[in-house]
This record gives C-alpha cells, structure tokens and sequence, in this order.
C-alpha cells in the first residue's frame, strides 16, 4: 500500500470508525472494550501503512479484518460475552407493554441463535445484515470467495431457522 498524507489518514478514520466501532460492541458487548478494539486497529493499520504494508485497495475491509482479529484475541482471553443486536432496537415508550415484551422475547431468541453460530457464520451475518455489506464486501473483509460467504450465510440462516423453530415449538 502506498504511504497515505496526513489528510487521508484522517478521512479513513472518520469514515470508518463509527462503523467499526457498532461492530465492536456488537462482538464484545462492552463499550470500553470496543472503543480498544477500535483504537487498536487503527494503531495497527498505521503501522502497516508505515511499513509499507497493508491493504492494497479495500481499506475498509482491512480494518474490518484486523477487528475481527482483534476481538478473537481477545476471546481467545476470555468468555464469550452477550450480542447486543443493535443498539437503536429498544422499546418504544408508545408501545403497550405486551408488544414490547413481545418485541424482547424476539429478540432474545435470535441474540441466542446468533450467539450459537460458528464465529465465520456470526460474522458474515453480522457484516451482511447488521453493516449493510454487500456479498464483495464480506469476501474481502474475511479473505474469502464470494461463493463461500453466500454459502456461509445460506448455513448460518438454515441453522438459525431451525433453532428459532425450535424455540417456538418448546
């Protein structure tokens, strides 16, 4: 990758770290931990970007890797915490009470499904769904073909299917 002026340097961060930032807390469930991951990351691609090295046309995907990879170091540290879906799905103070326990219940069980996802599946969810990533996009975040993403997401819904049809039936 080519050495970046002070200015683009500053245009990646502020294009891409709110983005990474939801992306955190929505893998490590803890705000301080993914304003680290997020600091983390960009220190790590500064480094790369110093060195030389680094992506060579989707800055984007980089960064989403080197998250990725961070947040599985530090799983690999400790247990896995609990998904927060999306931060703006809270109830609605509108709402009657029986639908937003409803709404919660719902909720739940998908954080649970995805929670039981092997971590390539809950990613590619997570990219494609929750960030808006197109098919490319995925494949270039997490260094595969765009056959096997859509093939990961195709198994991650089939599986999340079944348990959430589980859940209605017990």
């Amino acid at each position: 990758m080519q050495k970046l002026d002070r200015q683009a340097l500053v245009n990646v961060y502020e294009e891409n770290s709110p983005g990474l930032y939801r992306y955190a807390f929505r893998l490590l469930g803890n705000q301080d931990t993914a304003e680290e991951c997020v600091s983390e990351t960009f220190s790590r691609f500064l480094q790369a970007v110093h060195q030389g090295k680094g992506p060579s046309d989707n800055v984007r995907a980089y960064l989403y890797r080197m998250a990725h990879n961070w947040v599985m170091d530090q799983y690999r540290q400790q247990p896995l915490p609990p998904l927060e879906l999306d931060e703006n799905l809270h109830a609605d103070p509108a709402d009657n009470p029986s639908s937003a326990v409803a709404r919660d219940q719902v909720r739940n069980h998908v954080r649970a499904a995805l929670l039981r996802l092997p971590a390539d599946q809950r990613q590619v969810m997570q990219l494609r769904f929750f960030e808006n990533w197109s098919h490319d996009e995925v494949a270039a975040a997490i260094g595969k073909s765009i056959e096997a993403t859509r093939a990961l997401q195709h198994r991650a819904m089939q599986t999340m299917r079944r348990m959430l049809l589980e859940k209605e039936e017990a």
